[in-house]
């Protein structure tokens, strides 16, 4: 009897799940499993927020596996080693997973490969991180896409194809183990942000068709509306695997706004793309500008905590810090703060948001850090977002600034919405901090370091 180990990684779900369906309609039985992997859990993969969805998504997965007749296989320890432990303790012909494009998640498969030969087991990849792999879409004469819209162009022609539907039936063999799940506490000693989105495939379909109902139409003009909400919420349920980008866009082509949400699908994928390409990515500017970061603590630390005295960029690190989400628009702003006004690492502020973010995709994350800091993809490297222009822009009546700065929602009068644009006394009556930095005077200075050092853009 033909049996195939199904290995879980960032694929938490059962519809739309390439790996899982074909290993059920090429083999008589299925071992669905996942490895708590330990090297993963020591780095920021490791993280409080990003631990405790993990834990809903993993007890979501294993109730749908059980309600199809299966189980959830659970280990620790490190993922090859373990894979071929059950491998041999399930007498297995075939292991399947779902193919990633960190250069983690690929060195891993390679030794997997390796192992998967010696044992003499097949080891099968499959698709399902993004709409189009890395390495699908190229342009004449290069290995990958170094500007986006030209990227959009050809992505948008391709046809995602149809989504697969779940199983109706899991054909497990006989004495899988009860799926125990660890506390949280006892992975990590942190606690995590207090109001963050539970995991799991269920709440990502569930948010899916809300939005899908009452946002997505919308979402062209409302996109960047800091308090509006007008964005779908799903990239955490994406980068887990809770649901598949082309089961989203199934449900939302056609639709009026689709196009818009579409592209945003499509940065994803541009990213990785990038980071397939060069992996070293995380560590090296993809076009050098000749930078020699600042380094101070101080601002640093004002940053991280929200207390930089510019209420936008101090609401975005705050959503941040309770949530395990940000606006998008706050992203770009907080970011262009700390690299082009504050002039401090880009490297930096992408630890600090892949140790809080939910949705910290390695691809995604570095790629727009770059971006924003004009050392990546952006063919506006020196733009400088004002904060004060983007939060008149983008928060005009102070909403989101009051939601998240809350010593500031008492602001009496006109200043009430403007929070912005506070008077020195003002901030001492209510405690909040001065600025760290003139932006028009940093902004100036950007260009100046930037022009000196031959990397103007």
């Amino acid at each position: 009897m033909s049996r195939a180990l199904v290995l879980f990684t960032g694929d938490l779900r059962v519809h739309d799940q390439p790996a899982l369906t074909a290993a059920i309609a090429t083999h008589a039985e299925v071992v669905p499993a996942f490895v708590l992997d330990e090297k993963l859990l020591a780095g920021s993969c490791g993280a409080p927020n990003r631990l405790a969805f993990l834990l809903d998504c993993l007890h979501d997965l294993d109730s749908s596996l059980r309600a199809r007749g299966g189980a959830l296989v659970l280990r620790r320890g490190e993922v090859v080693e373990q894979a071929l432990r059950l491998a041999r303790r399930w007498r297995v012909d075939a292991i399947h997973i779902t193919a990633e494009t960190t250069p983690y998640a690929r060195s891993r498969h390679e030794r997997l490969a390796r192992a998967c030969a010696a044992e003499r087991v097949e080891l099968r990849g499959f698709p399902g991180a993004g709409v189009v792999a890395p390495g699908e879409l190229v342009p004449p004469g290069g290995d990958h896409y170094r500007v986006f819209t030209p990227y959009w162009r050809v992505w948008n022609q391709r046809d995602p194809g149809q989504p697969a539907p779940a199983p109706a039936r899991i054909p497990a063999p006989a004495g899988l183990p009860a799926t125990r799940l660890p506390a949280l506490a006892s992975l990590t000693a942190a606690r995590p942000s207090p109001e963050l989105m539970p995991g799991g495939e269920t709440e990502a379909r569930r948010r899916l068709e809300a939005w899908r109902r009452g946002g997505l139409e919308n979402y062209p003009d409302g996109h960047d509306d800091l308090a509006g909400e007008g964005t779908s919420r799903l990239s955490p349920y994406l980068h887990f695997g809770c649901i598949s980008p082309r089961a989203v866009i199934a449900r939302t082509a056609g639709r009026s706004g689709s196009g818009a949400f579409e592209r945003q699908l499509c940065w994803r994928d541009f990213h990785k793309q990038v980071l397939a390409a060069r992996p070293e990515l995380p560590r090296r500017d993809y076009r050098p500008r000749g930078d020699r970061w600042r380094r101070s603590g101080r601002d640093a630390e004002a940053w991280r905590a929200g207390l930089t005295g510019y209420p936008i960029v101090d609401a975005g690190m705050r959503q941040l810090a309770r949530e395990g989400f940000m606006h998008n628009r706050a992203r770009l702003i907080v970011g262009s703060f700390l690299t082009k006004l504050l002039y401090l690492d880009w490297r930096l502020g992408a630890a600090h948001f892949a140790g809080l973010l939910l949705d910290a995709d390695v691809a995604s994350n570095v790629g727009n850090w770059q971006w924003v800091a004009g050392t990546g993809n952006d063919t506006r490297p020196n733009r400088v977002l004002n904060p004060m222009r983007q939060a008149e822009r983008f928060d005009p009546a102070g909403d989101y600034v009051r939601r998240h700065v809350p010593e500031l929602a008492p602001l009496p009068g006109a200043t009430a919405h403007r929070p912005w644009r506070l008077a020195a006394a003002e901030r001492r009556r209510l405690g909040y901090p001065a600025p760290v930095v003139d932006h028009e005077l940093a902004a100036r200075e950007l260009l100046r370091r930037r022009r000196g050092a031959g990397g103007a853009g």
